[in-house]
């Protein structure tokens, strides 16, 4: 026999059990007067029976509603005692979860993230790797990290990549710049400034490189960092401005700092996962793992 009610609907027979009476039943569970009846309807019509006897003053259980009152009560008992060893697991739960990510990813995301996963996994340990791309990459190939956090750009067909979103860059100045509140700018209209750059080694620098290799720029950088975090520490000095991706940034605005976008072209990076081909994930990796990709809307494994 199918069973057509939810734990929801057992939750609302034993508040109107215990009430006696729709409004202050349906209180004590937040739910509508016109749902918690909805509710009840729906559990008569599954088990094809009466549960209650209503009427203006009072609501009681019929014969047949006091004999699954008794039975109901077990059950909700035994999922709330599943659900309470669950919880306990999870929160004795030990162990190690190394993770290689580029240090844009690092600095603003990462951290939310760790946050949310200790409140559920307090003994867990994590070991961020925050490195190069190149060394990401190594780090994850070679199993001395669990998963990375990079762009697709040159992954060894050893690695798979799973797309998180697809990051733009954006010119960062400070708040009192001249070109703080513009509603873009161009890279020829950037390079006319005095801008920070990135080092030859960074993958970032790469990536500029062969997306803005048509243009000229009209000077030089007035000083070079290897690492986005740097750079952005310069910028905060008011030393220039610099192209950076959007996700070095913190979502919710920062507090020296403002971001115009860049365009002609706009140049973006996919953002995502990479893991080591045929790795057997531990579990609390799984759950790092989940805390991250559930922020994004679709996900697709590629090559």
């Amino acid at each position: 026999m199918p069973v057509n009610f939810d734990l929801n609907d057992l939750y609302a027979f034993r508040a109107l059990m215990e009430y006696g009476n729709f409004r202050l039943a349906a209180e004590s569970i937040c739910l509508s007067q016109s749902a918690l009846s909805r509710r009840i309807e729906k559990l008569e019509t599954a088990l094809g029976t009466r549960l209650f006897d209503r009427t203006t003053r009072r609501v009681t259980l019929t014969l047949f509603g006091q004999s699954f009152a008794e039975r109901s009560e077990q059950l909700l008992a035994n999922v709330e005692a599943v659900l309470a060893d669950v919880n306990q697991v999870s929160q004795e739960r030990t162990g190690l979860v190394t993770v290689a990510t580029v240090p844009s990813a690092a600095y603003y995301f990462m951290p939310d993230v760790i946050r949310r996963f200790r409140t559920r996994y307090p003994r867990v340990r994590i070991k961020l790797i925050d490195s190069s791309v190149g060394n990401v990459i190594e780090a994850v190939s070679s199993g001395q990290a669990d998963f990375g956090i990079c762009f697709s750009r040159n992954l060894p067909a050893t690695v798979m990549f799973t797309p998180l979103e697809e990051d733009v860059y954006v010119a960062v100045c400070r708040h009192d710049h001249p070109l703080a509140g513009r509603s873009h700018l161009r890279w020829e209209t950037f390079f006319e400034q005095e801008y920070i750059g990135l080092d030859k080694v960074s993958g970032n620098r790469t990536l500029l490189d062969q997306a803005l290799g048509h243009l000229t720029p009209a000077r030089p950088s007035i000083c070079e960092t290897r690492h986005v975090t740097t750079l952005l520490g310069m910028v905060e000095a008011g030393i220039g401005i610099a192209a950076v991706p959007a996700m070095s940034l913190p979502a919710s605005g920062h507090a020296l700092l403002t971001q115009v976008p860049l365009t002609d072209p706009v140049v973006k990076r996919s953002v995502g996962l990479i893991r080591r081909r045929g790795r057997i994930q531990s579990y609390v990796a799984t759950e790092l793992e989940r805390l991250i990709t559930e922020q994004y809307p679709s996900l697709s494994p590629q090559p």
